[in-house]
């Protein structure tokens, strides 16, 4: 009769320290992939990490100097339209048309202007007064139809150059309310508001005498405390606009003098 074997048994140790170890590491395998899989999807949006026009960098480099070949032809295809214009202009064609250029200039806000002219300052109500109003505060403010009317007023006088908180005024510019501030070439102001024209001192004056809507903005002034001032200056100095120039879409408006107003329009 055979003896009996032994039953088999894995070495002394192995067991204990293997099974712990998988059932630890098993798990932990599955979650980074699952980490790996959500980051590859939220990566790729729904397209492809690796698309094929990357597959090769000679290929990649290929596609660049042709692009770049392009961009040289199509420059040098721009320079030559510009000597060929350039080439029908004699020069005394082109002397004339920077002269043209030169004396637009100081119209368009492009240049410096000096000379004598006025400045007039507008300003909320006193503090204590705004709160005392109510619900009435916006007839204790300055809105931007009140300064863009003295602008309006100044330019009918015969203004030659004109400049508001000191920006110069073009034929772009626009002033905007926003809150108790006002917009001006994207530059926030508070009040005072300062507008300075120069030209003749006596025309300018008689020009805010004449505006029916000025004359509306001094009765709010005497009923609601604004601010208000006008003052004939010897030496006011307009410097060169040096903003943005682009201009996208224009319509021209006819001038439009308000009604007489019973109150003040936020």
């Amino acid at each position: 009769m055979d003896e009996p074997r032994a039953p088999h048994r894995a070495p002394a140790g192995s067991r204990g320290s293997r099974g712990p170890a998988w059932r630890l590491a098993t798990p932990a395998v599955f979650i980074a992939a699952g980490v790996l899989l959500v980051t590859s999807a939220v990566t790729s949006r729904g397209t492809d990490l690796r698309p094929g026009r990357y597959d090769s960098l000679a290929d990649l480099a290929q596609q660049e100097s042709q692009r770049v070949k392009a961009l040289r032809e199509q420059v040098s295809d721009l320079r030559a339209d510009v000597e060929g214009l350039s080439a029908g202009l004699d020069s005394d064609a082109l002397k004339k048309l920077e002269a043209q250029a030169d004396a637009l200039a100081g119209p368009a806000g492009l240049s410096a202007v000096r000379g004598p002219g006025v400045s007039v300052t507008l300003d909320d109500a006193p503090e204590a007064f705004r709160e005392a109003a109510g619900a009435q505060v916006a007839d204790a403010i300055v809105h931007q139809q009140d300064i863009q009317a003295v602008v309006n007023s100044l330019w009918a006088g015969g203004a030659e150059a004109m400049t508001v908180q000191g920006q110069r005024v073009v034929s772009t510019t626009g002033i905007k309310c926003v809150g108790n501030t006002v917009i001006l070439h994207g530059v926030p102001y508070s009040p005072p508001y300062v507008v300075r024209a120069i030209g003749d001192p006596d025309a300018l004056q008689r020009s805010l005498d004449g505006s029916r809507y000025i004359q509306s903005y001094l009765q709010a002034v005497d009923a609601y405390h604004l601010g208000w001032g006008v003052r004939a200056e010897r030496r006011i100095t307009a410097p060169a606009y040096a903003g943005l120039l682009e201009l996208r879409h224009a319509r021209p408006v006819e001038p439009v003098e308000p009604v007489q107003q019973v109150g003040r329009a936020s």
